[in-house]
């Protein structure tokens, strides 16, 4: 199985620990990711900000570099979001193809692709998991408060499977943080209420760590933690179930990897 690691470009410029610690955690797990040093944007800041049609050489680029995985990871729903789902601006050839199904959320990737459902490890700590919108309405990893009253996700069975890590019980589960790129900028005010909200529930309900699986999000409610100088910590999922797992997962040869199944 050979795996491309795609880090998106705010996480490295911004959150580089974050991209260490994906790698790390893919490592424990048995896979060993290439990182591609030829790697830039997935292209999603320009096309959402409308200038689409100036990200297709990126599109392109994108494709180029991995083309030659059987699956790219990265630590960002947003980004595999919009590889999927937005690529299709550009001919589909065979590469193209490719890439859009075999590009996965981390703990997608984890979850379907490696078929692993608990990890082992310890992390004593009232943790708050925040839904992006992306990786809950647009990946489907998660149940959506309008379909159903239950919560359950992929990532947050993977946390509660960690030994000491109790999973914080919030008012309003799904709840948008606010930050939708460029929707912060043009509607700072709305973007930072709304953070605000997503801040508050958290705390209220006793949240030390806030976490979740993509840093755009996590990025914009750091800043009002920082902001408003709280008692609650920031880190991705990866940071955290890397530090869970100090040791490789005794288990890690009998991970089979699924077959890709084309979206249609």
């Amino acid at each position: 199985m050979k795996v491309g690691l795609f880090i998106p470009c705010y996480i490295d410029q911004f959150y580089p620990q974050v991209g260490i610690a994906t790698y790390q955690l893919l490592e424990k797990l048995g896979v060993q990711a290439d990182f591609p040093r030829q790697q830039t944007c997935c292209g999603q800041p320009m096309a959402n900000t409308g200038c689409e049609q100036d990200a297709k050489p990126v599109y392109h680029h994108f494709v180029d570099t991995f083309a030659g995985y059987d699956y790219v990871v990265a630590p960002s729903g947003s980004c595999v979001y919009h590889v999927r789902k937005h690529y299709d601006v550009v001919e589909q050839t065979g590469a193209v193809q490719h890439v859009r199904q075999s590009t996965f959320d981390l703990f997608d990737f984890i979850t379907t692709v490696l078929g692993v459902t608990e990890l082992p490890g310890r992390f004593p700590h009232q943790v708050g998991l925040h839904l992006s919108c992306h990786g809950q309405r647009g990946l489907h990893q998660a149940n959506e408060s309008e379909m159903t009253p239950v919560r359950d996700g992929q990532l947050s069975r993977l946390l509660r499977s960690v030994d000491g890590l109790t999973l914080t019980e919030l008012n309003r589960n799904d709840e948008c943080c606010g930050f939708g790129g460029t929707f912060c900028i043009t509607e700072e005010a709305v973007s930072a209420r709304m953070g605000q909200d997503r801040v508050q529930d958290h705390l209220l309900n006793g949240t030390e760590v806030l976490t979740g699986g993509d840093m755009s999000c996590l990025m914009h409610l750091e800043g009002i933690v920082r902001r408003r100088q709280l008692p609650m910590r920031v880190m991705h999922a990866a940071e955290i179930f890397n530090a869970a797992l100090p040791q490789p997962s005794p288990s890690v040869s009998t991970f089979v990897p699924q077959p890709i199944v084309a979206e249609s």
